[in-house]
């Protein structure tokens, strides 16, 4: 009795702690957003901002600044940093490594070989170029998580083998990337790299409300799977011994995981280490409890892209820095730390 009775006391004391971390969380990426909309290029006053917001201003020039520009952006950056820290925690769950990530295992650089070739075919391809870049960057997202389930299936689906699989991906398509820009024309070429740094401020609401839909399509299926999720953080073995077919889940979270991503990085470009970072966050907050890991990696994913488009707007002051570069320039030392974090681990 008393065991149980500490185990329901611990239970609620866990449950209280990822109620405060999710709640903590999004009054800070509510604060993000708000500086997100206050700042930029234009300085315009805050209260202007706020009256835009509300509609409340006469001023045209502030509403169409605020509204066709700089809320369709910040929206933007919450929902793909959702996407990518989300896709990021469901990749490090099924795979069982820390390391692992739509940027590590080559999705992302899968997306920006699929937009490159759109840039380069240009006028050939039957839809305006507008649409073709999302398309074939989504597409190709699609194709390197299919190729990278598909390799390691031939080998057994051992997580080790699907990890070596996607960096093997990540090379291949870096190897074609430079070889389109290697053949681009000057101008082509200049859009490819201008893509491959990542940037908002194409965001438009139409593009928006695509990458919502594809959040909102995705967000149902997979807390359907939460519970095999948990039991996937067990192991391979154990999760089969509670009945999970841990063929096909990991078969449905890269679906899932394409999808995500393939909406994220289709109208943004690729944006780096958001993946890696959000969930190690949310899992040293709240645990790998996935009913609170989950959100609370899609939550951190938002908050750090927000936080580096606010950021990518007062580097350089009156110029707006690429946002990939941002987010690289805060990755990379995390993602050295992790290394040496682990490698000491297991010296």
């Amino acid at each position: 009795m008393t065991t149980a009775l500490s185990v329901a006391a611990t239970y609620r004391r866990l449950s209280a702690r990822r109620n405060l971390v999710l709640g903590l969380g999004g009054a800070a990426l509510l604060l993000s957003l708000i500086l997100d909309c206050v700042t930029g290029p234009a300085l315009l006053p805050v209260r202007a901002v706020a009256e835009a917001i509300f509609r409340l201003t006469e001023d045209l020039t502030v509403d169409a600044i605020v509204w066709r520009i700089r809320l369709p952006a910040a929206v933007m950056a919450v929902l793909v940093g959702a996407g990518l820290g989300l896709s990021g925690g469901i990749m490090q769950t099924i795979l069982n490594n820390p390391l692992a990530s739509c940027y590590t295992l080559g999705i992302s650089a899968g997306a920006g070989f699929g937009a490159a070739l759109a840039i380069v075919l240009g006028l050939l391809l039957p839809v305006p170029e507008a649409y073709a870049i999302p398309l074939t960057a989504f597409l190709f997202a699609g194709v390197a998580c299919y190729a990278v389930f598909i390799i390691g299936r031939m080998k057994g689906g051992a997580a080790e083998i699907l990890v070596l699989a996607g960096i093997a991906l990540l090379f291949l398509f870096q190897a074609l990337l430079s070889l389109l820009q290697f053949l681009a024309a000057p101008e082509a070429l200049q859009q490819i790299v201008f893509w491959l740094f990542g940037s908002l401020q194409k965001a438009t609401w139409p593009k928006t409300g695509i990458v919502a839909a594809a959040f909102a399509l995705c967000l149902p299926l997979i807390a359907r799977d939460v519970w095999r999720l948990m039991a996937m953080t067990l192991g391979d073995a154990r999760a089969e011994a509670l009945g999970v077919k841990v063929g096909r889940l990991r078969l449905r979270a890269f679906a899932l995981i394409s999808v995500l991503t393939g909406a994220s990085v289709a109208f943004v470009g690729t944006i780096g280490f958001v993946g890696l970072v959000a969930p190690h966050i949310a899992r040293m907050l709240v645990g790998e409890d996935q009913r609170g890991f989950l959100p609370a990696s899609a939550l951190f994913g938002a908050l750090l892209l927000s936080l580096a488009s606010v950021a990518s707007k007062i580097v350089i002051p009156g110029a707006v820095f690429p946002i990939g570069i941002v987010t690289a320039l805060i990755g990379v030392p995390f993602f050295l730390a992790l290394i040496l974090r682990f490698r000491g681990r297991g010296a």
